[in-house]
């Protein structure tokens, strides 16, 4: 574990423990990122990644095979809480991994805008986020949602309560 300024999170490598803590939280525990099939690639201080895969369930628009609105609003705003969770870690590294993990039961959603910029049709989703600033009782975040070929489909900001 690299040790680092707080203000610094690039710096930061999480621990496995914290990571595995992390992925069982938002894959499992929150159900509904179950249901959605949000899968964790990566997970760094300072950006986050996952992926869904398209199936019939997430269809909006029959007969284009589009991915629906709420599937991309929804996992934009679990990819923005993520980003401030992976913050929040960060900024808290002199504490036990498991200690960090229970500081997330206050983390909520204050605001979300979601801008669709063309219609979700592909065969997966790549969704990133990252914070702009964490503060002690709010964190802003910016999001994007993309297909497999790499072409950015919608983006998104959010403010989380954190305190």
């Amino acid at each position: 574990m690299t040790k680092a300024h707080p203000d610094s999170p690039g710096a930061i490598e999480f621990e496995p423990e914290f990571v595995a803590g992390l992925k069982g939280l938002f894959e499992e525990k929150i159900v509904f990122n179950k249901l959605l099939g949000l899968k964790i690639t990566s997970v760094t201080a300072e950006r986050v990644s996952a992926r869904i895969d398209m199936r019939n369930e997430l269809i909006g628009h029959y007969a284009h095979n589009r991915i629906h609105g709420g599937v991309i609003s929804a996992g934009l705003d679990a990819m923005g809480g993520l980003a401030v969770m992976a913050a929040i870690g960060a900024r808290h590294m002199d504490e036990a991994p498991l200690l960090r993990l229970h500081r997330f039961t206050k983390l909520g959603t204050i605001d979300l805008r979601i801008d669709y910029l063309r219609p979700g049709i592909s065969e997966f989703f790549e969704l990133r986020a990252e914070v702009m600033r964490l503060g002690s009782r709010v964190a802003s975040t910016r999001m994007e949602f993309l297909g497999a070929d790499g072409k950015l489909f919608s983006t998104g900001a959010g403010a989380y309560i954190v305190s």
